[in-house]
């Protein structure tokens, strides 16, 4: 029942694309063998129960960690050994399922500090964008509170615009409506929905499931480190063998 990306109508190349990923510590084996690809505009939902290998996975996209086996492409070409930063630089942005901002720091200085370091800019050559990715995530008046007083709404929406501030091609959500309310979660969706209409390629982590659903093109599911599906989202969340895995429903 697996939809291949390369069966869609969509002929542009993958913006990501990663091929036979596998990661180990030790003898504990956390992937094995996932491939996967990503499209220009496309939003990819990652499904799977805890330990499945999700944030592994992000952590070999992003850099923190080094893959044992496989390759990365990143707009079309391999990212090989490249540090954090400098796949931050080529497009790559991420938020972290707990939020750690510069607590003493105001938001908008956290979000220069990405603009600069990230995004390659000078502090005065950043000032606008990010004032205007402050108000895109409902930020705008909290422009000069310290960061370590927001509330966690406030903390996920400015994990969300330092990453903007780097103006990625591609983003990496982890978990991001994690521990928030149904309506702090509905906003948080409402954000991301914008951000993807603006162009931007996501790839999304979320235990939360209708946050996923609302917004992805196509979900694949992770067990003990390997892909099980990918397709549609209701395609997927019908599949008996994901309702068995995720949601602990016998077919």
């Amino acid at each position: 029942m697996e939809a291949s990306a390369n069966e869609t109508a969509d002929s542009r190349p993958a913006l990501l694309q990663a091929v036979g990923l596998g990661k180990s510590f030790g003898a504990n084996r956390v992937l094995h063998d996932v491939s996967f690809d990503v499209r220009p505009g496309e939003v990819l939902g990652i499904l799977g129960p805890n330990g499945a290998g999700k944030t592994t996975l992000f952590n070999l996209i992003s850099g923190d960690l080094r893959p044992n086996s496989g390759t990365i492409w990143f707009d079309g070409a391999p990212l090989g050994k490249e540090p954090p930063f400098r796949r931050a630089q080529l497009g790559i942005g991420r938020t972290y399922q707990i939020p750690l901002p510069y607590d003493g720091m105001t938001t908008f200085e956290n979000l220069l500090v990405s603009a600069s370091f990230a995004g390659r800019k000078s502090e005065r050559a950043a000032y606008d964008y990010c004032a205007a990715v402050l108000e895109q995530c409902e930020l705008g008046g909290k422009a000069n509170k310290m960061a370590g007083t927001l509330t966690l709404l406030d903390r996920k929406r400015l994990e969300l615009a330092r990453a903007l501030a780097s103006r990625p091609k591609l983003l990496l959500l982890d978990e991001i409506a994690g521990g928030l309310t149904d309506e702090e979660g509905k906003d948080l969706v409402n954000l991301v929905r914008r951000i993807r209409d603006q162009g931007v390629t996501i790839v999304w982590i979320e235990h939360v499931l209708h946050a996923l659903m609302a917004v992805a093109d196509r979900v694949m599911v992770l067990d003990f480190g390997e892909k099980i599906i990918e397709g549609p989202p209701r395609q997927v969340i019908e599949d008996p063998e994901v309702k068995r895995v995720y949601m602990g429903i016998e077919a």
